[in-house]
């Protein structure tokens, strides 16, 4: 009955018209406030996935480090017994460190990173090889090769694709008492086999060669590593078996999730998106008032229905009912018109890239969008809570009137 009143309240034409404008205003400001909401918090979804795909490519899912120093001691035993753990798809032992990579008067200072045959089941950076710029290979012991970044390539002044002469890597000796002397570094010829591009960040920094090749220069025994990179059977499995293989080598290793690998990136992601929400709120805020104002003249257009129904027998807590259930409606039909207008937005966004982006160095050239259901019951929500709030203060006045037929 409430809402039968209610609606009738809304459609029904006013003495004055400034009512029924008011009332539009509000409803038109409640549409674009919940269809900003759920475009940004769209867009922002879609950075989001974009992100992680990337570093889901270049990471892997697990990857597992001593939790003191730089060497991590992995045996023959531990390794297979990593293998059979329940969910892991693939393991690629790896050794890590900074390096200086020098063509002629060229050079550049990289993360060498030496790999196993094994790599290309934890990590997919093979997959973003540039076209006709090389291939992925990362050579042998006796004649290692390179796979880098593009941002290498260019700092360096080389060519993949013909490769006329080898550059020169030179990687920090271990042992040495002092980094001063000629001792301190050693060095060696390697080729560039091709040219990587993830992103910015991956491909001014990181290069790949092969794992005996990076032992040897860093004089690691056999069972020396910088680490492990592994590979899970899925997304839903990561957390499991980061326990088990936690539960199985101890304390003395480190095992962080491809999460875990990237926290600070992923925090600032989402506390980013939250922020963006509570700006955006305040467009509902600004509805809200404009909804105090038609519903507060609503119920001096009222007046005398609130005298009969009062004198009917309504107490206060019906006359108030009757004037939330107008500011429900008045929710109601904002919030639904700008959730189908977001939705809309979106789907055309989705299928046909109409925004782009604009300077052409970014990975992709268009906005990314990604609808997730429990951001629209999140604005839903949000718009419900403070229409509600909204209405509240002139329903409390209309229960509050002492009117009478006679007046």
């Amino acid at each position: 009955m409430n809402l039968l009143f209610a609606w009738r309240y809304f459609k029904s034409k006013k003495s004055t018209n400034a009512i029924n404008i008011i009332a539009w205003i509000s409803v038109v400001a409640i549409a674009v406030g919940t269809a900003a909401l759920i475009i940004v918090l769209s867009v922002f979804n879609g950075f989001e996935g974009l992100v992680k795909s990337l570093y889901g490519d270049f990471y892997s899912d697990i990857k597992l480090t001593a939790a003191q120093g730089k060497i991590c001691r992995l045996t023959k035993e531990q390794i297979e017994q990593i293998r059979k753990v329940e969910g892991v798809a693939g393991i690629s032992l790896i050794a890590e460190e900074k390096a200086l990579l020098k063509n002629q008067d060229a050079q550049s200072i990289i993360f060498l990173k030496g790999v196993d045959d094994q790599y290309p089941t934890v990590n997919k950076v093979n997959t973003h090889i540039v076209a006709g710029r090389g291939k992925y290979y990362t050579g042998t012991l006796d004649e290692p090769s390179v796979v880098i970044g593009a941002g290498i390539e260019s700092a360096v002044s080389v060519d993949p694709s013909t490769n006329a002469y080898p550059l020169t890597v030179y990687l920090p000796n271990r042992k040495a008492t002092n980094l001063r002397t000629e001792d301190a570094l050693f060095s060696d010829n390697i080729n560039v086999s091709g040219t990587f591009t993830v992103q910015q960040e991956f491909d001014n920094k990181y290069a790949f060669t092969n794992l005996a090749f990076m032992k040897y220069m860093l004089d690691m025994q056999p069972d020396e590593y910088t680490g492990a990179e592994i590979g899970t059977t899925g997304p839903g499995v990561i957390d499991d078996v980061k326990d088990r293989l936690q539960a199985l080598l101890g304390n003395a290793y480190k095992v962080e999730t491809l999460y875990e690998q990237n926290q600070s990136l992923y925090t600032v992601m989402q506390m980013e998106k939250w922020v963006i929400y509570g700006i955006l709120c305040l467009i509902l805020v600004v509805a809200a008032f404009n909804m105090i104002g038609a519903l507060t003249m609503l119920v001096l257009e009222k007046q005398k229905d609130i005298a009969v129904l009062k004198a009917m027998g309504a107490d206060r807590e019906y006359i108030q009912s009757i004037f939330l259930s107008e500011g429900f409606v008045l929710a109601c039909v904002g919030g639904i018109s700008g959730i189908l207008i977001a939705a809309a937005i979106c789907y055309i966004q989705m299928e046909y890239k109409v925004i782009k982006l604009t300077g052409g160095t970014f990975i992709i050239d268009y906005y990314p969008v990604k609808m997730i259901p429990s951001d629209f019951v999140l604005v839903a929500a949000t718009v419900f809570f403070v229409s509600m709030l909204a209405a509240w203060v002139p329903s409390r006045k209309a229960a509050g009137q002492d009117i009478s037929l006679k007046s």
